[in-house]
Parts: C-alpha cells; sequence; structure tokens
C-alpha cells in the first residue's frame, strides 16, 4: 500500500512541477552542449593556417640610394693622341703577324710580263701529219669523217722522247679517255700547251718546273681517237682559254 502511495505521487509531481525541472534540465544539456561546440569550432579556427603558410613579401624602399663608385679620371685622357702618318699606319699593318703575308699570283705576273720564255722549240723532229684546222674541216683518217682538229699530229716513232716547247711549269699529268696520256704545260702569259698520245709513264709530274727542251716523256699509242694516224704526238696550244695554231710559235 505504501509503495502504491509512493508512486503515486512521483506520478503527480512529474505532471506538476516535474515536468518543469525535466524541461529545465534539457535546456541546460542543449545549452552545455551547444557551448562546448562552439569552443571546439573556435580552436579549430585558430589553429588552421592559411594557403601558402606564413610566407611574406617584403617591398624595398625605392627611397634607399644605391652607393656610387666614384669615376676616377684619367690620366691619359688630357694628353694628346699621337697620330700615325698613312704611311707609318700602312708599315704596321704589313708587319702584324696574325695578317696572312699576300701570296705572289703567278698567273697574273706571267700575264703582264708575257710568257716565261719567248723561245720556243718543236717537241719532236718529225713531219706533220694533220695540221690544225679548227675554222674549216678536214679528214680524219681514224673516224673517216670531216672535222676540226685543234692541234698539230707530228711524226715520231714510239719511244722517241717528247721534249717541252718552252719554259713553265706542269700543271696536270692524266689519261684522257680519247687522247690517252696528256700533259700540260703553263708557260705564263694565259698560254698553255698540251701534249697527248705519250706513253703511260712520264718523265714529269704535276708542279714539275721544265726548261724548254725538257723530256717530258716518250710517243706511245694510247690516243684511242687517233689510232688510224702514224705514230706521232699530238701538240695543242691553248691561249687564254682559246685553241690556237702550235705554228705561230713553232715557226
Amino acid at each position: 500500500m505504501k509503495n502504491q502511495g509512493f508512486m503515486k505521487k512521483l506520478g503527480d509531481f512529474v505532471l506538476g512541477r516535474g515536468f518543469y525541472i525535466v524541461l529545465f534540465l534539457c535546456v541546460a544539456a542543449i545549452g552545455i552542449s551547444g557551448y562546448y561546440l562552439l569552443q571546439t569550432v573556435a580552436l579549430n579556427t585558430g589553429s588552421s593556417t592559411q594557403a601558402g603558410g606564413g610566407a611574406s613579401v617584403t617591398i624595398p624602399d625605392q627611397s634607399v640610394q644605391r652607393p656610387v663608385t666614384p669615376v676616377v679620371p684619367s690620366t691619359e685622357s688630357n694628353q694628346p693622341k699621337e697620330t700615325l702618318e698613312p704611311e707609318v699606319v700602312e708599315q704596321t699593318q704589313q708587319t702584324q703577324p696574325d695578317d696572312p703575308e699576300p701570296l705572289a699570283d703567278a698567273e697574273t705576273d706571267q700575264e703582264q710580263s708575257g710568257t716565261v720564255s719567248d723561245v720556243f722549240t718543236w717537241p719532236v723532229s718529225g713531219a706533220v701529219l694533220r695540221d690544225f684546222s679548227v675554222e674549216t674541216l678536214s679528214l680524219d683518217p681514224t673516224m673517216g669523217d670531216w672535222r676540226t682538229h685543234g692541234g698539230l699530229d707530228i711524226a715520231a716513232a714510239e719511244g722517241v722522247q717528247v721534249r717541252s716547247i718552252s719554259a713553265g711549269t706542269v700543271t696536270q699529268v692524266y689519261d684522257d679517255q680519247m687522247m690517252g696520256t696528256t700533259v700540260v704545260v703553263d708557260h705564263g702569259g694565259g698560254l698553255q700547251s698540251w701534249y697527248s698520245n705519250l706513253s703511260q709513264e712520264t718523265a714529269v709530274s704535276q708542279g714539275d718546273t721544265v726548261e724548254i727542251g725538257s723530256v717530258l716523256g716518250t710517243v706511245g699509242g694510247t690516243a684511242i681517237a687517233e689510232v688510224g694516224v702514224e705514230p706521232h704526238v699530238h701538240l695543242e696550244t691553248i691561249l687564254n682559254g682559246t685553241q690556237v695554231d702550235p705554228k705561230e710559235y713553232l715557226d
């Protein structure tokens, strides 16, 4: 009976004043929870760092003047500069070790003074088998037709020595497909002499200096284009790139 009376009183209390106590406790619990929540948010916000860290940019003070290095006047500026005469300047330039020395143009000197020698001789002693003819046609014994001939075919037996018609320098020694073994001698003044149909073994090499009558080689049979002609040496003279009659010099 007593328990039933206690429970009835407790129920009446809860339905009466107890309702307000419970409501107060709930409000207090919500307030406390809100307080702790705000504290947590505040702490997290204060401890977070901004993007980029704590870097900062310091702008220099533009008003600060840089130290100026004093300019020391040159003691040579007030002294008069030495003026070289044109002749002295020219001599100075010529004696500079780094300047290449001008090379003498042998062909130019020879053109101004003419050929190395004004004396000429025949390359071999023999009859002229075929004359120089570039303006009119002549019969070609090998081809059997009429065509020009840019040199002299001078008869000589195979093995006979072929001599330079004048002094000069050997500029070429080569084997021509049509005219066989050929030696070219530069006599200066734009004049060259060409000796073809020689034996394969020559007596000179490119760069050799020869005198009038120097042996260049021997008569051979290497010129395919002139196999129809008896043994001979084919001689051409070229003046400034143009074929001329060798007899103009030999006669």
